[in-house]
């Protein structure tokens, strides 16, 4: 009996799918890819090594010719200064044109009203200035610019004179500067470029790998074939091993559809036999009813068996949700120790694979319709909703029998599980909520159970909705609920 109501039952109940995560997509997680840390690595080697060559280049070096510079200056000064104390008026005046026009040095007189710019820490270094102090005594002055006349002052006392000397700039060698910074940018940033090309030099092989190792766990045997000629030996015996491995996977999964076909022909011709053998020997109707029940289960069980162990690769494709369950309840409306209760929208499409999606469905009726019958009526009154939730729809099944023990619950998805003796009056393989959960997973979705507060279990289903269709769902009209 199947019976169809609009917005009755209650799909807010136990849900822990509401707030479970997609399971396709990865959690955040705190940390670093393989290609990252290698590269930071890397860089912060590469840039430690660069920073202590700089030092070690400035203490080697710079220092010296920053020294040697201020000697030169300091010379300079000294031997202007001795040619103009030893010479006279008339080889004065000649001296200091000759050194203008030859050295490009000039020298003129000091007036107490000239007006001068000091020397900035960032044009002259303090070792040049101090160096110069001590070679030409603390009265000199280094100034940038003198009566708006930039360069290289340097004043100095003849006697009761002061005089100016004008020298090139250029003959002043600043320690580091703006070259240097370029520099130092440009090989710290040629030293990142070489990590991030080692790192993925490195990284390479092994994303390789879990590119191949993800198509072995989807059951691409074939696209997950690595080089095995690589040049790193490591990496070459990895890439071979990977492959041997691959290979005797897909020699067993070939072995195990041959073993699955033989022992459904193997064990099912005999079932019949002994089936066709029972109704025309027993004269006892009785006990030729319980043995065709035995046959009848043990074909079930078979079945069961090969379900669960089907390969888990599975077709994905949009599939319109009413179909699916209005086929699967074609399949059991004449059952009558079982009242089913619909309340789903109509458009609800899903992405999954039909076949697999209808063994699901039929698997959760068939387990309320064993398990979940009131104990009053004995009939199990069993409630299916759907709904659509962002780019999910949830599809709920529940029964209105006794449940089961809270602890039991996450045992009832593992193989062979048996529950209380409440649930497992009926004999079965222990696979039917196996079965579910492993085709649910196979096709992207999640699959989990809860106790309903009113009494019953419930499983809940979470697919994904395909991208192509978004259709909108149309509620059914309010009013009586049909019988069928």
């Amino acid at each position: 009996m199947i019976r169809g109501t609009t917005n009755s039952i209650d799909i807010t109940g136990p849900a822990p799918l509401e707030t479970a995560p997609a399971p396709l997509e990865l959690r955040p997680r705190l940390g670093l890819s393989l290609f990252w840390r290698t590269f930071f690595l890397l860089s912060l080697l590469l840039i430690g090594s660069i920073v202590a060559w700089f030092q070690t280049f400035r203490a080697l070096e710079f220092e010296p010719r920053a020294v040697q510079t201020a000697q030169q200056i300091a010379s300079l000064v000294n031997l202007s200064r001795a040619a103009l104390v030893h010479a006279d008026s008339i080889a004065r005046v000649s001296l200091i044109k000759t050194l203008a026009d030859q050295e490009g040095v000039r020298i003129v007189m000091r007036e107490p009203k000239d007006r001068y710019t000091s020397f900035s820490v960032a044009e002259l270094d303090t070792s040049v200035m101090d160096e110069l102090i001590s070679r030409l005594g603390p009265a000199t002055i280094m100034a940038a610019s003198v009566n708006g006349e930039e360069g290289l002052w340097v004043g100095f006392k003849i006697d009761a004179d002061q005089y100016w000397m004008l020298l090139d700039r250029s003959r002043l060698t600043r320690v580091g500067g703006r070259t240097w910074l370029i520099w130092l940018i440009t090989a710290a940033g040629l030293s990142l470029a070489g990590a991030a090309l080692i790192a993925r030099l490195i990284n390479r092989p092994l994303k390789q790998l879990s590119f191949a190792a993800s198509r072995v766990r989807d059951g691409d045997f074939d696209a997950s074939r690595l080089d095995e000629k690589a040049v790193t030996s490591e990496i070459r015996e990895v890439n071979i091993g990977f492959n041997r491995m691959a290979q005797q996977l897909a020699k067993i999964e070939q072995d195990r559809a041959v073993m699955l076909a033989g022992i459904s022909h193997d064990l099912r011709t005999p079932l019949a036999r002994l089936r066709l053998e029972t109704e025309m020997s027993v004269a006892d109707q009785d006990a030729r009813d319980h043995m065709a029940a035995d046959i009848q289960q043990l074909d079930a069980i078979i079945d069961k068996f090969l379900d669960y162990a089907r390969p888990d690769h599975a077709e994905l494709k949009p599939v319109l949700l009413n179909d699916v369950i209005e086929a699967c309840l074609y399949a059991v409306q004449d059952q009558g120790d079982m009242r089913i209760n619909l309340d789903v929208a109509k458009g609800l499409y899903v992405l999954a694979d039909e076949v697999e999606l209808a063994r699901v469905i039929s698997n959760l009726l068939e387990n309320a319709r064993r398990y979940g019958k009131t104990p009053e009526t004995g009939i199990a009154v069993v409630d299916i909703a759907a709904k659509s939730r962002n780019e999910w729809v949830l599809l709920k099944v529940r029964d209105h029998g006794m449940g089961v023990a809270p602890d039991a619950l996450p045992n009832l998805i593992k193989p062979f599980f048996r529950g209380d003796a409440a649930r497992t009056a009926a004999t079965g393989a222990g696979l039917g909520l196996a079965i579910v959960d492993k085709t649910v997973q196979r096709m992207g979705g999640i699959f989990a159970l809860a106790n309903t507060t009113t009494g019953g279990l419930a499983a809940h289903i979470k697919l994904q909705k395909p991208k192509t269709h978004s259709p909108t769902a149309e509620p059914e009209p309010k009013g009586e609920p049909a019988v069928a």
